[in-house]
This record gives C-alpha cells, sequence and structure tokens, in this order.
C-alpha cells in the first residue's frame, strides 16, 4: 500500500512521535475540535478528571496532516492505536480532509486517519460551555502532567500555525487568575 494520510487536530499537531514526510494544514469537514473528552489517564485521574480534546460532530476543524510512507504504516497505526485508543473513547475512522494550497484551502482532498469521539462512551462530557470546561480543567492532573499545560500549549502551537480557535481561547482566558 502506498503513503497515507493521518490528521492532527490537538496534540498531534506539536507531537506526532511518529516518521512522516511531509506535513500540511488541513481541514476536517463534519467535525470540530472540542475539549470534550474527560481524562481519566493523560490529563486527569477518574477520581479527579481533567479535559482533552476529541473530534466532535459539527462544523470544521483545521489542524495538520502528516504523510506517513507506506512501508511505516503498520508500525505508525500501532503507535497511534496505543497512544488514542488507550481507554476506547476514540472511534479510528477514515475521513475526507481538504489539504492547503500555497496558503489557501484549494488543495487536494485525500482520505486520513483521524480519531473521533465516541459520543457514548462515559468518557464523552459532551458540549461544555467555557466555564465549565475551565472549572474542569483547572487543577486536573495526569500522568502526561498538568491539564492546564494541556490546554496552553495547543493553544500555542494553532496560533504559531495560524489557526484560531475561539472557544478553546475563551477556556484559557478563563484560567487566568482572578
Amino acid at each position: 500500500m502506498g503513503d497515507f494520510w493521518v490528521f492532527g487536530y490537538g496534540s498531534l499537531i506539536w507531537r506526532p512521535g511518529f516518521a512522516h514526510v511531509e506535513t500540511r494544514r488541513a481541514r476536517l469537514y463534519g467535525y470540530r475540535r472540542s475539549l470534550c473528552v474527560y481524562s481519566f489517564v493523560h490529563r486527569g485521574t477518574r477520581e479527579r478528571p481533567g479535559l482533552v480534546l476529541g473530534l466532535d460532530r459539527g462544523g470544521s476543524c483545521v489542524g495538520l496532516a502528516f504523510r506517513v510512507p507506506g512501508e511505516l504504516r503498520d508500525e505508525v497505526l500501532t503507535y497511534l492505536r496505543e497512544r488514542e485508543l488507550v481507554t476506547s473513547v476514540y472511534l479510528e475512522r477514515s475521513l475526507d480532509i481538504r489539504l492547503d494550497k500555497n496558503g489557501t484551502s484549494g488543495g487536494e482532498t485525500v482520505s486520513a486517519v483521524a480519531y473521533i469521539v465516541d459520543r457514548v462512551h462515559e468518557q464523552y462530557a459532551g458540549g461544555l460551555d467555557a466555564a465549565h470546561a475551565a472549572e474542569i480543567v483547572r487543577g486536573a492532573v495526569g500522568q502526561s502532567g498538568r491539564n492546564e499545560d494541556y490546554l496552553l500549549s495547543t493553544l500555542e502551537h494553532l496560533e504559531a500555525l495560524g489557526i484560531s480557535d475561539h472557544w478553546l481561547e475563551e477556556v484559557a482566558r478563563r484560567l487566568a487568575p482572578l
């Protein structure tokens, strides 16, 4: 099989952790970036959950697409499944994304591996308002560190790529000391 694409919308943007030969900005239609997953492992615990990103239905999401050489398919998919499917809150899907071309969204459409949230999973937090999301994020800590650091690092990397996410920015503003 030939090369394939992986779509990153959160921590995969700033820490993909797998070999790839090309990175392009891309848009996924029909799903949006959302702090909609209770984290029991990486950014919280079962007793004190944090929140991490998921791709939830509706809207669209700008992220990064990583082109992976076909000969690394098994290795990369094994890595991604170990990383993303640790509690089965995400569903692995092959979805069409639109690659940017010269800074515009007028590029080609390709199929990419993406991880969407399972809305019937116990960790699905649903649509939270920014104040409630900030309340959950504040003080949560898991195996990968503080939940606030996850959110702020994601926003920092999105900003560096020229990607704005107004809802995430509002959650971060609400984390600021009073």
